[in-house]
């Protein structure tokens, strides 16, 4: 939100400079984010010169151009070429000397220099409006008045306007202080000053308005207010108007447009003038209209209503979409003689909901949808009157209020003691009780360290205690809050296991081995529900920040796509990724969010090196980093390979005892790829976090001696059917001997060359362990028979 210094102190009296005031308001809650000096003209018409054409020739070499000769005073003759039809001896010029910098209207600058034109030397150039950044005109240069002063600047000829303007991060919680005034009431507390706020003691209504009104629901609009002008003339504003909104980057329209805008952004409560002349049936109704309305809004655009979009209407049809935006047929034009003028409160969250569901912020949308101050809707309405007489002529008719039900004021208890225990600091009473009277909190009761509070509506969110804390606190100033030398704490017991220990562990070791964290949004494209996922268990946000963000992310797998499709297209290929998040899936009435630890994998596995072979990412490298975690961790769990699973091939589970699913690893299939334009291959693993935290909730640490007798490992090659997933291999071996056969892992598969067509070859090692002994090759061999010929049987394996 830009606030102009100058405008600023209209309302407040200070000597305070520009950046020390922004000091101030960044240290009570209006941070300023940035600081801009305004010029009412571009570059403030700096080093330009008034002077006087001496001679004109017609130039040798051009048809359209003229030899002048330019007296700029202190004796100095400038010769210039000039191409200005217009151009003629004893006339008071603009002239931008060499060296000047000119501004152009289209916002272009450039700088004088000394120069030659079809062989004529040329001293500087004399100027047109839109040289000059004056106005658009470029027809012929600009004439002085004979009075005009030459060698004068011309900044001091014409009065320009120059200001501060601050650019204030609003929070949302801060519809208090969007406006002007609003500023300055803050300000005032912090320097211990008064706000000036212009009266409208002189405003008189003439007769009654002739324009009824009528409330269909006074839930959505509590307060409305209006009145009528008539014989108003629309003209051009008037400059001091037009400097004030071009200060804030507000393009003037005509003159009560812009005394709306101007009253908006001085009180903060936004007002709309509607052409008396198109109120059909000269009443206002505030209703909703049926669903899939169409209505043609100001911005030129067909627009289908919601039947919960509010809507101004007149007897026949809507003008205005309440507290948004209006229509294109009610708007003031050149021909308009008598105006409507409307000033309301409207319910703010009905106010959100229709700017987010039509894709419209407006002025007025951002201080309704915050909650705008029900108590200044009269004030607002009579300060615009009074500047629309002033400025456009009209005489205008008595107030019409409609308010049925007064909004009241929010009353909170508040302890003195409290205020310290929250600061650690002893706040003087009577400073406490002159920032609340200040900030317009009314005392109702005062008994010893404990006050009941009155707080006007336009404090929306001062409804509590601490919210009270928080407003002293933030006038008192969190700076000069003393840190204690005596730090007091108490011994916590956090609960077993630390979910935040655990991810820390985690995240050390996959950074340790060339992983990079990252955080993403869990709002995701709803067309990946749609091609990936299943969309109708998909989440929706009621109010989304647009279309492309208004489902919540059914898989991890859609944000890393995202990562790895943002890096590829920068030409970083190489990327390990994990992230801790949460998936969301509807299933019937319930809504049910599971977090995650994902890993994503894709390109070559280290960077180039010369001493070692590089290779490409695959299934294996993720299995490990995987089977690291789990062991790491100390969870028991089976390895089982299914091949495929929806988005994922080279599918690889692991269970644990129960036979729920620790995590999951694939390739992820081309199609998924396809959605997000990535083009080389990329692995995903997918780690159930609840379930592994609640499997550590159980699990103890227990000491295994280190073995007395040495283990034996046995490698065979198995040539079996291409549908036989590696789990019925380990089975078949765990259930051989359970005490001896420790583990079987799988570390080759090949398909090709000389093997049948539906065979594949699986490279398997099984280890052999006996805790009491050591084992005899006649003991291994009698094992690793019975396994070959288990396999024989009911797989049909062959051994290669």
């Amino acid at each position: 939100m830009k606030i102009s210094f100058n405008w600023l102190k209209e309302y407040i009296d200070t000597d305070k400079s520009a950046q020390e005031v922004a000091d101030i308001l960044t240290n009570i809650g209006l941070e300023v984010e940035g600081i801009e000096h305004y010029q009412s003209i571009k570059g403030g018409l700096e080093g330009l010169v008034i002077g006087q054409v001496i001679s004109k020739t017609k130039h040798p070499n051009a048809d359209r151009l003229s030899l002048t000769t330019v007296h700029i005073g202190n004796g100095n003759d400038l010769s210039i070429v000039c191409g200005a039809p217009n151009v003629e001896a004893n006339q008071k010029v603009v002239v931008a000397p060499v060296g000047c910098t000119l501004h152009h209207i289209n916002g272009e600058s450039f700088e004088i220099k000394k120069s030659k034109i079809r062989g004529e030397l040329s001293e500087g150039m004399i100027c047109a409006e839109d040289e000059i950044g004056m106005g658009t005109d470029h027809d012929g240069i600009i004439v002085l008045e004979e009075k005009a002063e030459v060698g004068k600047l011309l900044k001091e000829y014409y009065s320009i306007t120059e200001d501060i303007v601050f650019e204030i991060g609003l929070t949302p919680n801060r519809a208090d202080a969007t406006s002007h005034i609003g500023v300055a009431r803050d300000l005032a507390v912090a320097i211990k000053s008064k706000v000036n706020i212009p009266s409208v003691e002189d405003f008189k209504g003439s007769g009654a308005c002739p324009i009824e009104i009528e409330v269909a629901n006074n839930d959505l609009c509590p307060r409305y207010v209006g009145l009528y002008i008539k014989d108003v003339k629309v003209s051009e504003s008037p400059d001091w108007l037009k400097g004030k909104l071009n200060s804030i980057g507000l393009k003037p329209i005509n003159n009560i447009v812009d005394i709306t805008n101007f009253v908006l952004y001085e009180t903060g409560q936004p007002l709309h003038a509607f052409d008396a002349a198109n109120i059909t049936g000269n009443k206002v109704i505030i209703k909703t209209l049926p669903k899939n309305t169409k209505f043609n809004s100001l911005d030129e655009v067909e627009r289908e209503l919601s039947d919960e979009d509010l809507m101004i209407c007149n007897d026949k049809e809507g003008m205005c979409i309440a507290g948004v935006l209006g229509g294109i047929d009610s708007g003031i034009t050149d021909k308009t003689t008598s105006i409507f003028l409307e000033s309301a409160y409207f319910n703010p969250a009905t106010i959100r909901k229709t700017s987010k569901r039509h894709g419209l912020q407006t002025d007025a949308s951002f201080r309704f949808e915050r909650g705008a101050d029900p108590n200044i809707t009269v004030y607002a309405a009579k300060r615009a009157a009074l500047l629309i007489q002033e400025i456009s002529g009209g005489t205008v008719s008595e107030i019409i209020d409609v308010y049925p039900t007064p909004i009241e004021n929010f009353t909170v208890e508040f302890s003195l003691d409290q205020l310290s225990k929250i600061s650690g600091e002893e706040i003087n009473k009577q400073f406490v009780i002159t920032t609340l009277k200040n900030l317009d909190i009314e005392i109702i009761k005062d008994s010893n360290n404990k006050l009941t509070l009155s707080v006007p509506p336009k404090k929306v969110d001062v409804q509590r205690e601490i919210d009270i804390i928080e407003e002293i606190l933030r006038i008192y100033g969190y700076n000069n809050i003393k840190i204690p030398a005596k730090l007091n704490t108490s011994i916590s017991y956090a609960e077993r296991p630390d979910n935040l220990k655990v991810k820390n562990t985690i995240s050390n070791f996959l950074v340790a081995n060339g992983f990079y964290e990252t955080i993403s949004s869990s709002l995701t494209n709803p067309i990946y529900s749609e091609q990936l996922g299943n969309p109708d268990e998909a989440v929706k946000v009621l109010n989304p920040l647009s279309k492309e963000l208004d489902t919540l992310r059914q898989s991890m797998l859609y944000s890393g796509l995202e990562s790895i499709r943002h890096n590829i297209n920068r030409q970083a290929n190489d990327l390990k990724f994990f992230e801790f998040g949460k998936s969301y899936n509807k299933q019937k009435n319930d809504f049910i969010e599971t977090p995650h630890l994902a890993l994503f994998t894709t390109g070559k596995k280290h960077k180039m090196n010369v001493h070692s072979k590089n290779s490409d990412e695959n299934v294996y490298y993720l299995k490990a980093c995987v089977q690291n975690i789990l062991n790491s961790l100390g969870l028991d769990y089976h390895e089982s390979y299914t091949g495929k699973c929806s988005l994922l091939n080279q599918y690889i589970e692991y269970q644990d005892n129960e036979k729920n699913i620790l995590a999951r690893i694939g390739q992820v299939e081309e199609k998924a790829l396809k959605v997000f334009d990535i083009d080389q291959e990329v692995f995903y693993g997918e780690l159930d976090w609840q379930l592994i935290m609640d499997e550590l909730k159980n699990k103890s640490i227990k000491y295994t001696p280190v073995p007395k007798f040495p283990a034996v490992r046995r490698d065979l090659a198995l040539l079996i059917d291409k549908d036989i997933p590696f789990a019925d291999i380990q089975k078949i071996a765990i259930n051989i001997d359970k005490e001896l056969v420790k583990s079987v892992d799988l570390f080759d598969i090949y398909e090709g060359k000389q093997i049948p067509e539906g065979k594949k070859s699986y490279a398997i090692s099984i280890v052999l362990h006996n805790t009491n002994k050591t084992l005899t090759d006649a003991e291994v061999d009698h094992v690793i028979d019975k396994l070959v010929s288990s396999y024989s049987k009911e797989i049909n394996a062959e051994t290669r």
